[in-house]
């Protein structure tokens, strides 16, 4: 097992990591809480194929428990969902002092988060993330939300979780599409934080792409260790979490225009990664070396696809919506090296759509 410390006073946690940790999932709980009652928030892809090993593991450790399972998809991240699962809650007399377990991914986690968050004004929960994007960057930070209409995690709130527990396993279930996904979060940290991970991937990306245990293995435990250390410097993004989000305010205005149905919430950073890094190449904070060099990575890790060819103006347009717009003006994180990053608050419209023309113009290969 590889354990990580989030050291954030009396909110600090652990996350573990280890492969079948599912099986001792009752266990680490009891051993933090002692709570009897925990509501497993999870849906109809995830749970059958790891709902009876957690439940029987709650069981064992004397935990009474009750499923809800919301639809799967990005679609259903809204406060509709949210509310039936706040009914389960009621429905279970879910008491103040138990638990909310989320089993899936970034979805499931950000939902039953935010549950957790405002039922009896704030409940213990915790994060058993069953995919990449979700074991490496939604599952650790106390990040909680669900999605408005007009804009992505507009409802939310920060709400550390109890545990954090991840097994690498659960990545063999998941599709091509959904782990490629997640490596676009994991080639950010290189990117923002650390050259010696991006050197990393780069060197390693066949065993990646293979998923080979002890390569992925390592890749969580990077991500999360530098995810951690950015929270614990900054735990309500004050300051450098920002830099975290990289590429997300294009990313999330392909979903938002896309109405979350066209791409996953890890392709659509990649794009916007590449068109971050687009406008940080014409503003010289990068030079062609380092820009063919992110787009390199991309390449070899098969996790880019082609920027879609919508009317600049409108990917603009939902870019203004993104809640890292403050005071009136649009926040970007842009790549200033491998390994670093900058928070510009001013860009001019003029820069944001050139780099939407020239991230529709780029040749990938």
């Amino acid at each position: 097992m590889q354990n990580l410390r989030v050291e954030l006073g009396e909110r600090s946690y652990t996350i573990s990591i280890e492969a079948g940790i599912l099986g001792r999932t009752g266990e680490i709980i009891s051993d933090l809480t002692p709570a009897r009652q925990v509501l497993l928030v999870s849906n109809p892809t995830v749970f059958p194929l790891y709902g009876d090993k957690v439940i029987s593991s709650l069981h064992k450790a004397g935990f009474e428990v009750e499923v809800a399972l919301m639809p799967d998809g990005e679609v259903y991240k809204n406060m509709e969902e949210a509310l039936k699962v706040l009914d389960k809650a009621v429905d279970f007399n879910l008491e103040r002092t138990g638990i909310i377990a989320a089993l899936g991914g970034g979805v499931v986690g950000d939902l039953a988060g935010l549950v957790a968050a405002v039922y009896q004004r704030g409940i213990n929960f915790v994060q058993i993330p069953t995919t990449l994007l979700s074991q490496v960057d939604s599952s650790v930070g106390g990040k909680v939300a669900v999605n408005h209409p007009r804009g992505k995690n507009l409802i939310g709130a920060f709400h550390q979780p109890l545990a954090v527990i991840i097994d690498p396993l659960t990545l063999h279930t998941l599709s091509e599409r959904e782990y490629k996904s997640g490596l676009g979060e994991v080639v950010k940290y290189g990117l923002i934080y650390d050259e010696s991970f991006f050197a990393f991937l780069e060197n390693n990306a066949s065993a990646v792409k293979e998923r080979r245990g002890e390569i992925i293995a390592e890749l969580i435990y990077r991500s999360c260790r530098i995810k951690s250390m950015i929270v614990e410097k900054d735990e309500k993004e004050q300051g450098i979490r920002a830099l975290l989000n990289l590429g997300h305010t294009f990313g999330h205005a392909l979903e938002k225009i896309t109405d979350y149905k066209a791409y996953s919430h890890g392709e659509a950073v990649a794009m916007g990664t590449v068109a971050a890094s687009l406008l940080a190449r014409e503003r010289g904070y990068i030079t062609e070396e380092v820009f063919k060099r992110i787009l390199n990575l991309y390449r070899i890790l098969d996790i880019y696809k082609e920027f879609p060819p919508f009317d600049p103006e409108v990917v603009y347009a939902a870019m203004l919506n993104d809640k890292k717009v403050m005071y009136g003006k649009m926040r970007l994180i842009l790549p200033a090296g491998i390994g670093q990053a900058v928070i510009a608050d001013d860009v001019e419209k003029e820069e944001i759509i050139r780099a939407i023309r020239r991230a529709q113009n780029l040749a990938i290969d």
